[in-house]
């Protein structure tokens, strides 16, 4: 989708190839595009959470990438939440960089000049969030809210550990022993007691329509659209 509409938007003059920033000529461009543009929209992917010490967690247990499919967590719960636990022990203790804290002033400056200012991010650490920034649509959810498999309902969560279960497991050594928690101590709905997954999206699913649709909406109608942190290609 970004790819599709990044080449729609350069061909029509309405952004134009990454240049660099290393020189005043390049600082300058951007300085007036920037000046020039009323509706902006910047889309960041891991990258911009590099800084702030989050890594990949594609070395979990050297197969982490198997975890993150319905069809493992449907097979083995216990395994993808002590993933999912280790994640968000390592992201708690993060902290919003520079470039977080950047994106964050860039949208207070388009509120105060009357701007249309949105946020896209990959990343489901909630740095963004947490460096002030309030117009952002995550695109592929958030490990801080859990989904109710039985009843869907969406909320977040910040307890750590989220559940008494989940307390001290999640090691990342490959030679570690799958805690196999009973699916009735993992964490539970407070509605309906059905079991709750990470709200992220998996490989093999659809980003929510309702997220796909406004950011579609939101990168057709700008004219300058920065990008940090992401290829917008996602590889396993």
């Amino acid at each position: 989708m970004f790819r599709s509409l990044s080449r729609n938007l350069r061909a029509s003059g309405r952004i134009q190839k990454g240049r660099s920033m290393s020189d005043d000529k390049g600082a300058r461009e951007f300085a007036i595009a920037l000046d020039k543009s009323k509706k902006i929209t910047v889309l960041t992917g891991a990258g911009i959470s590099a800084e702030s010490g989050v890594p990949t967690f594609k070395e979990w247990r050297e197969w982490s990438a198997m975890l993150t499919t319905p069809e493992a967590f449907a097979a083995n719960p216990s395994m993808v939440w002590e993933f999912y636990h280790y994640r968000r022990c390592i992201v708690s203790k993060a902290v919003p960089n520079a470039g977080h804290y950047a994106i964050t002033a860039l949208e207070k400056r388009c509120e105060q000049q009357g701007k249309e200012f949105k946020l896209l991010t990959q990343n489901v650490d909630g740095l963004h969030s947490r460096a002030g920034t309030k117009s952002v649509e995550e695109l592929h959810g958030s490990m801080w809210k859990t989904r109710c498999c039985t009843c869907d309902q969406v909320l977040q969560n910040f307890d750590m550990p989220i559940c008494a279960a989940l307390d001290g497991k999640g090691c990342p050594d490959p030679s570690a022993y799958d805690a196999n928690i009973p699916r009735l101590q993992l964490p539970r709905c407070r509605s309906c007691n059905g079991l709750l997954r990470p709200h992220v999206v998996w490989f093999g699913e659809s980003l929510d329509l309702g997220v796909m649709e406004r950011a579609h909406e939101s990168l057709r109608r700008c004219d300058l659209l920065l990008v940090a942190g992401t290829s917008a290609v996602v590889q396993v």
